[in-house]
């Protein structure tokens, strides 16, 4: 190789270094502080205080709104209003004069800009507002915004967001590589790709509505974020997904969880949300069919496919029993298993349940072993995540029956715990199973924790694939110990979700 050649290889690897080592590498991490960081620490939102605070917590992300005075000023406020006075409509001079609840003056995006480029781990999420006055003023309020991310020299560090379509175009066409996320959720992903729009930034009922969304954007290279986002189910539900950011107004709260899934790499796995009409899905769904008592002389003859004993209607499963005479039963009901469609050996599932009032109803959350036709009951394992028996109200038990420990020999191993408003109210009842230890949880507590003793498969039967089941039974042997209030049905068992977690 000869000494040109040699030298030109070494520049451009000595330049490539130092494009890498200058680049701008943020925080690791996919919470963005939803106006700064302003909830739990006392601030006002889009203040300096809650940019500063979200720094501090290490968020990746810190966004605001920026909106234009009368005589053309930039200045950080959420709403079309300061103090009662419209932004749009006054000068910067008489805007200022009505401080912030803390004490500071109405920042300016020049002063938001100067304080987030002290540091260089948090992004500034820029939201430009669509002006109340139209169009031609939002695309003028863009170019001035770009104009000050220059002065600045922060473009780093910036993020622009907004819900109107024409503002981030108007970005896009005054700077080439600027990151850009819409926010309105009413694009797909292949057309934000074709108009060079990489991110969407939807309001998460977007994304929960139509769960492709996130693998379309995925192929798509779209960034996605979900906005606001607040739940801790909704941010394990998002974080489970793989989603690329989550804007909330708890940064706190997100930081935890999203630590949570760094560490433990779950993601989810399967489930069903219910975002649609009708019959449960085929694709996720079966019935075990049939009159024959269920080794328990329950009384429900269990249905397939019939809307009366199972349908899903406004994001909710409802199963319902009642009292409605088939073949030789009383009852019809329905029992919704996964069995040769979702079937899973370790991992966390959740089901956010609400359970029938009265007696003789036997509602129950909980899995069998994939091998039950082979080995038979109890030796393929049981894995009570929930059962509640009428006559005893505001309960809830917690079990596992094995070879070795089972009801028939009265060896299970089970806790029943109190429950408030089990009836009225919406819980989360969930089992956290990995090959050392099965956690059983109520609204993300434990409750009752037992270990692998590490013997035979006659004690721990858990290291193969288990599937899930959905019933809601009628009397027997324990639901009916104290009889049946046949005046309670119709009941229902409703599902707000199921979810689970690998």
């Amino acid at each position: 190789m000869n000494k040109k050649i040699t030298f030109s290889v070494l520049f451009t690897m000595v330049l490539f270094r130092l494009q890498v080592i200058n680049a701008q590498q943020f925080h690791n991490n996919k919470i963005v502080a939803h106006r700064g960081a302003w909830k739990k620490t006392g601030v006002p939102q889009n203040s300096i205080a809650s940019l500063q605070a979200a720094v501090r917590l290490g968020c990746v992300g810190s966004e605001f709104d920026v909106r234009m005075t009368k005589d053309e000023v930039l200045v950080i406020n959420h709403d079309a209003h300061h103090e009662g006075m419209d932004i749009e409509q006054t000068d910067f001079a008489e805007l200022r004069k009505k401080p912030l609840k803390n004490g500071e003056l109405l920042p300016t995006l020049e002063e938001y800009l100067k304080e987030g480029k002290k540091q260089k781990k948090t992004m500034l999420v820029t939201e430009i507002k669509p002006s109340p006055a139209g169009k031609e003023r939002g695309v003028l309020l863009a170019e001035k915004v770009v104009q000050m991310v220059r002065k600045m020299k922060a473009q780093k560090w910036i993020v622009y967001i907004s819900f109107d379509y024409d503002i981030l175009k108007k970005v896009r066409e005054l700077d080439k590589d600027a990151k850009l996320q819409y926010l309105n959720g009413n694009i797909s992903a292949s057309q934000l790709k074709a108009d060079n729009i990489g991110g969407a930034d939807y309001h998460f009922s977007v994304f929960q509505r139509d769960e492709q969304w996130l693998d379309e954007a995925k192929k798509e290279g779209i960034v996605t974020n979900a906005w606001t986002v607040n739940d801790t189910l909704l941010m394990d539900y998002f974080l489970g997904r793989n989603i690329d950011f989550l804007t909330t107004d708890e940064p706190e709260k997100g930081l935890q969880h999203d630590a949570y899934f760094a560490k433990t790499k779950r993601k989810l796995v399967g489930g069903d949300e219910f975002n649609y009409t009708g019959l449960p899905d085929s694709k996720k769904w079966g019935y075990d069919v049939g009159g024959n008592g269920w080794g328990n002389n329950e009384l429900q003859y269990y249905t397939k496919e019939d809307t009366s004993n199972a349908v899903v209607r406004k994001g909710v499963l409802t199963i319902t029993a009642r009292p409605q005479a088939m073949e030789n039963r009383k009852f019809t009901s329905a029992r919704l298993v996964t069995r040769d469609k979702g079937e899973w050996t370790y991992g966390r599932i959740e089901v956010r349940a609400k359970l029938p009032k009265g007696r003789g109803t036997w509602p129950a959350i909980w899995m069998l072993g994939k091998d039950i036709k082979e080995v038979g009951w109890p030796k393929c394992g049981e894995i009570d995540i929930m059962e509640h028996v009428g006559y005893d109200p505001d309960t809830l038990v917690g079990t596992i029956h094995t070879q070795a420990y089972n009801h028939v020999k009265g060896t299970q191993k089970s806790k029943k715990i109190f429950i408030k408003n089990p009836y009225t109210e919406f819980h989360v009842y969930a089992v956290d199973w990995t090959p050392e230890k099965m956690d059983f949880l109520l609204d993300g507590v434990v409750y009752l924790s037992i270990p692998n003793e590490h013997k035979t498969v006659n004690e721990w039967p858990f290291d193969k694939p288990h599937y899930l089941l959905l019933n809601l039974a009628v009397g027997g042997n324990w639901g009916g110990a104290k009889g049946v209030d046949e005046s309670v049905f119709p009941a229902s068992m409703e599902v707000d979700f199921v979810r689970v977690y690998q």
